[in-house]
């Protein structure tokens, strides 16, 4: 173990199931024994790419957030500057190098996604990239993110990765996010400029101090520093996500991860949620509405179910996939539940009184077998499930 990761004291990680875990281009590239532009290396990536493997060995589900697209297309051709349309190039050049890369080092399929903001901004679009994500967690593919740099102007100028990372923590509803850094983790102060800089191992919430102590560069190749990954904890803590960051040039700090420990600076989650998004359903402005039949009724209140095609009755008004539509009995009008639709309004007319299997049939298509998820669904009577 480094000197600087062994500053900081071993600590449990908080129990995890799914997590995110973020990969920077400085763990990636630009060793100081290369020449700029040799592509990417796999001294470091190996460490972590093992741990992804015992976690699956454990029942756990990672996916990855990598960085590296702009430096393995460096690796690729000869191009001086650094501007930001030749970086959109240089993205393009080495998003499949950057996916060999991966695959090379993962025992199972690796997928490639690569996202915008505006993609987790837009509810139809954020719905369909959930789905794929769970899918292929379902398939045992390691899903592998990045920002569609090629076409995400603002995204790659700003470098943020690490923010993005947060947002797919959110997405895909993990219980923990996983930051590998090229120091030990947060200091008190910039480490390499104050020589009394002490590390931080526990964080309970982030405060405009420690985004000072944070201030700094993010070195030659990186395009992130610790500002950014405390601005992407404090995001998942909003979302009720730990994060933990950890110095991934250490083999025996990423060895400790799969023992369930940590050398590092743990930002703790705050809050539910699941229950900060029904939250949101209960008071999102409503574009539709479901009526449904006795049965249907009593699945949602009883059971908190999904709202399968074959209980509803009637569709009022016009709404799109991911809309938020309110679902009323049929009989009475009394309003029962919210949530976000898995098909638009004509869609669901089509399916409606019909049973999930005959959805493709009718459509040529199928999201999912539920109109609405229970997930995207809260129950608006006392005693609900919601």
């Amino acid at each position: 173990m480094s000197r600087a990761a062994g500053e900081f004291t071993a600590q449990p990680l908080p129990s995890w199931r799914r997590a995110v875990l973020k990969v920077g281009s400085s763990l990636l590239a630009g060793f100081a024994d290369q020449a700029p532009g040799s592509g990417l290396d796999a001294r470091h990536a190996t460490g972590l790419a093992r741990f992804i493997t015992d976690a699956r060995a454990q029942g756990r589900e990672v996916v990855l957030v990598s960085s590296g697209a702009v430096a393995a297309g460096r690796g690729r051709i000869a191009a001086g500057g650094d501007g930001l349309v030749l970086r959109q190039a240089l993205a393009a050049l080495g998003q499949a190098s950057l996916i060999a890369f991966w695959q090379a080092l993962s025992p199972v399929p690796v997928a490639q996604v690569l996202l915008t903001h505006d993609d987790l901004r837009n509810r139809r679009r954020y719905l369909n990239a959930r789905e794929s994500l769970h899918e292929l967690l379902r398939l045992g593919a390691l899903p592998v993110i990045n920002e569609n740099d090629t076409v995400a102007v603002d995204e790659l100028k700003l470098g943020d990765n690490d923010n993005l990372a947060a947002a797919v923590a959110s997405l895909v509803e993990a219980d923990l996010l996983l930051i590998a850094t090229d120091i030990g983790g947060l200091y008190s102060a910039h480490p390499q400029r104050d020589p009394g800089a002490r590390p931080i191992t526990f964080v309970e919430s982030v405060t405009p101090d420690l985004f000072a102590a944070a201030s700094g560069g993010a070195g030659r190749l990186g395009t992130g520093g610790m500002h950014t990954k405390l601005e992407a904890a404090a995001k998942a803590a909003s979302a009720g996500i730990a994060t933990a960051l950890f110095c991934g040039r250490d083999d025996a700090v990423v060895q400790a991860l799969s023992q369930g420990v940590l050398h590092g600076t743990l930002v703790a989650g705050h809050g539910d949620r699941l229950r900060a998004r029904k939250q949101w359903l209960r008071h999102a402005p409503a574009s539709g509405v479901l009526f449904v039949d006795e049965g249907a009724e009593g699945a949602l209140h009883r059971r908190g179910a999904s709202l399968l095609p074959g209980g509803v009755v009637t569709v009022e008004g016009e709404f799109r996939r991911g809309d938020v539509v309110e679902i009323r009995a049929a009989g009475t009008g009394q309003p029962l539940a919210r949530g976000q639709a898995q098909y638009n309004a004509g869609e669901v007319r089509r399916i409606a009184r019909h049973h999930s299997s005959e959805i493709e049939a009718l459509l040529g298509f199928r999201y999912g077998e539920s109109v609405i998820h229970r997930d995207d669904l809260v129950v608006l009577h006392a005693g609900s499930k919601a």
